[in-house]
């Protein structure tokens, strides 16, 4: 195998597949890229047995071959080289190395036999569509953040990926929860997604699905099996194994007749809230709200770490209640919110608190109550 290839190709495409590897493995050739280059490209390979990872890039190719390297050094390597730079690869088959070479730099990596690498074979029978990447961006980022890290209910251990039916017709639909609060977002469902059945992506692969489409701006193509879920940007291709697993009846948590509301200038909320949990017992992080006819409490009272209180003016015209919640899980709902204000819906200090955007009403987020 031997091409040259310029120098931002190669990360970009390295980039793409290089974070699905492992840094710790116990089977070799899974800390390496497999490398393919054939007519006019270059093809890079990465996978963890569970996620694939693919991308591919134009190269003056002089030699066809294939040949596995490692992933974090290559990456590293390339990163480091200067910007614009034409880059030489060539494996040496009397040492069994991968030759990078650019200006006066020259790198040697070890490799293994292409063939010995494992790639995934894609279901027959997938449901296929089309949406556009800031849709699917929007549909990641209101909801991964809710994802559990609680490995025993492993079946929350993803974002919940379905089409469901609302008053305004069928939405494609992302919900993530960890039993402690629950955060949904919804766009209308394209073309051929009318009939997805719920599917559970795991928290690993909806980080590289986001990844995979930071930068881009068309469309991205979507397919899923009972088993497998592919995401293809452009060159670039995801494919990951799905969670084998039932997710809980959430509409069931959602509240229905929450008719308590707050509104609030969200970003005084979010600052009083981080500055008042400064003193919060780490483990519980609890945070005290204290709600009144135009005025919202914060408060803290750890023995062990000390006190602190805030007020800030808010817009409520209900009974006076007091009711406790996770300091993180606020930030974390108020870091999404797009518009000035927040909303919140209470019932009483006991029910779970629902909390809507007013810039965004395809998202909601629900937050279950801490006692204080």
């Amino acid at each position: 195998m031997k091409l040259t290839i310029e120098r931002g190709a190669l990360l970009n495409a390295l980039g793409h597949v290089q974070n699905v590897v492992e840094r710790r493995n116990t089977i070799p050739i899974l800390s390496n890229i497999l490398v393919e280059a054939k007519g006019k490209e270059v093809r890079f390979t990465a996978t963890d047995l569970d996620i694939e990872a693919v991308d591919q890039a134009d190269a003056k190719i002089s030699a066809e071959g294939a040949v596995t390297a490692p992933a974090g050094t290559l990456f590293d390597v390339v990163r480091k080289l200067p910007t614009g730079a034409d880059v030489a690869l060539e494996y040496d088959g009397d040492s069994r190395q991968l030759v990078i070479s650019s200006g006066r730099s020259e790198f040697k990596l070890p490799t293994l036999p292409a063939g010995d690498f494992q790639t995934m074979v894609p279901d027959e029978d997938a449901t296929e569509f089309t949406l556009e990447a800031a849709d699917l961006r929007r549909l990641i980022d209101k909801t991964r953040f809710a994802i559990s890290t609680e490995e025993t209910r492993y079946y929350l251990n993803g974002v919940y990926l379905h089409t469901a039916d609302t008053d305004g017709g069928k939405k494609l639909r992302t919900v993530a929860t960890d039993g402690h609060r629950l955060a949904l977002s919804e766009v209308d469902a394209p073309k051929g997604a009318e009939t997805l059945a719920g599917v559970i992506v795991p928290r690993k692969a909806v980080g590289e699905a986001r990844r995979l489409i930071d930068n881009e701006d068309g469309d991205v193509s979507v397919s899923v099996s009972d088993t497998k879920v592919v995401f293809k940007a452009g060159r670039a291709q995801l494919t990951s194994k799905l969670i084998d697993g039932s997710f809980p009846d959430y509409a069931r948590v959602i509240p229905k007749g929450n008719e308590k509301a707050m509104i609030i200038d969200n970003k005084l909320f979010e600052a009083a809230v981080d500055r008042v949990a400064t003193v919060s017992a780490e483990r519980s992080r609890s945070v005290k709200l204290s709600i009144s006819e135009g005025k919202l409490t914060l408060a803290v009272n750890s023995a062990e770490t000390g006190q602190g209180h805030e007020e800030i003016e808010c817009d409520y015209q209900a009974d006076s209640m007091d009711i406790g919640f996770n300091a993180k899980y606020l930030l974390d709902v108020a870091a999404q919110i797009e518009a000035e204000d927040a909303r919140f819906l209470f019932n009483d200090p006991a029910s779970p608190a629902l909390v809507l955007d007013p810039g965004d009403t395809s998202a909601q987020y629900v937050l279950m109550p801490l006692r204080v």
